[in-house]
Order: C-alpha cells, then structure tokens, then sequence
C-alpha cells in the first residue's frame, strides 16, 4: 500500500466532515490563533492541518509547514495556499516515523493526539522535527466526561485534562510550560449537545449561533480569569529543560 492509499479518507474519518466542507468557525479560529501565536517561533510545523483553516489566518511567518496524512487534503491545502510563498505542503504521518529534514522552531498539533493510541511515542516522534530550543503546542479536547458518540465516531482515543496531557508530554522527555483549559462555555454545550444530547456530530447551525454568540462571550470571560475546565486544553511543552 502506498503513502497516498493508506492516508486515504483520513480526514473524513478524523472530522466527521467531507473535503468540501468548512468548519464554519471563524471566531473560533482566531481566537485559537490568539491562544497559539505567542508561544510560537518564526517557522511552524502544522500536523493534522485537514483543509488548513487555521493556518489560512496564521501568517506572518518566515516558514510555515502544513501537513495532513490524507493526500486528498494535501492536494486541497496546496492550492489553497499556492499564492504563499512561506507556505510549505507536505504528507506527513505523525503515527510513523515522518520527520522533517529542516526542523522548525515549533510545532502545532490541533485536535490531534487524541487520535493516536500511542501518544507518549507520538511526542517523541513529532520532537525531532523541532530544534532543540523549540516549541510543541497541543490543543486537544478536554475532559473525559465529555467523551461521547461523536469521540468514539471520529476515533478519538481519549479526551485531555491539563494533569494528563502534562504526563504525556513528559514521558516523551518535554518539560512543559502551560497547560491549562479553555474553551469554558463551549464544555457546557458540548455536554448538552453531544455527550447529553446524544448528537452523532456538532449541528452546523448550532456551530454557527455558538461562534457568533458564545465565542466572544468566552473570550472575554477567558482574558481575565482562569476558568476550572473547558471543552478543550492547550499544552505547550519545550524541548529545553
């Protein structure tokens, strides 16, 4: 089986969402950059990128690699991206051994480990393509009570608290500087939706009403004070003792 072949359909299968479609989050989406961008260098390796939604609005770079393990999506994310000169297109397996050439100053996994069984390994591997004072930052969904149908549907083998995630990190020899979550609001009715409500995967319209209404909410409440848990956690860990 061929590279192509075997990353075939992964993004459908890791999203729940077909290659045509978008997320239909914009204020989300930035406000994960404002979250990500100060802990990150001027080159980036993006894992798990899909279509590059997140990286559409994350400019200003010197280097910015994108990846997916899905070849359909790669080929999407090239002519995405084809009027960026900073921006690198690659396929890349973070459950193998790829390892970029030319390592970069960090390192951002979004919604990703959380799809890897053997996610100590998967740190190790994914370290090497970072210099050895550089960044990995991790967004990964939050809290074990809100694993539900939607969690088992799109292959996630488990869901993050900042204690667990932190372990995971320093198993693969990080040292980790933040862990903490976020995305208050957005537990609650993620709970009452997919976990409560039984939802087989997030409505579009309802996706729609909480980026317009709920995200600036949290944002705020988010800028003042550290809030007890959230739907999701971020983890930045450093190569560097």
């Amino acid at each position: 089986m061929t590279d192509d072949e075997q990353g075939q359909g992964a993004f459908n299968a890791a999203t729940g969402r077909s290659l045509e479609s978008d997320n239909g989050k914009p204020r989300y989406l930035a406000y994960q950059r404002e979250l990500i961008r100060p802990h990150c260098g001027r080159s980036v390796l993006e894992v798990g990128a899909g279509l590059g939604e997140f990286a559409d609005g994350f400019t200003g770079l010197d280097r910015y690699v994108v990846t997916d393990v899905d070849p359909e999506a790669v080929q999407q994310m090239k002519q995405r991206f084809a009027h960026r000169s900073e921006v690198e297109v690659q396929q890349f397996d973070i459950d193998g051994a790829s390892v970029l050439p030319e390592p970069v100053e960090s390192l951002v996994a979004i919604n990703v480990l959380e799809h890897i069984e053997a996610d100590v390994d998967a740190l190790r591997c994914l370290a090497k393509s970072v210099t050895d004072d550089g960044n990995i930052i991790l967004f990964v969904p939050g809290y074990q009570q809100l694993y539900g149908d939607f969690d088992r549907k799109v292959g996630h083998f488990r869901r993050y608290t900042p204690d667990t995630v932190s372990a995971a990190a320093r198993a693969a020899g990080l040292t980790v500087r933040v862990a903490r979550p976020v995305n208050f609001l957005g537990a609650f009715a993620w709970w009452a939706a997919v976990r409560k409500g039984g939802a087989g995967a997030p409505d579009r319209r309802l996706v729609a009403a909480y980026d317009r209404f709920v995200v600036p909410v949290t944002k705020a409440i988010e800028k003042r004070v550290r809030v007890p848990f959230g739907q999701s956690v971020l983890c930045v860990a450093s190569k560097a003792g």
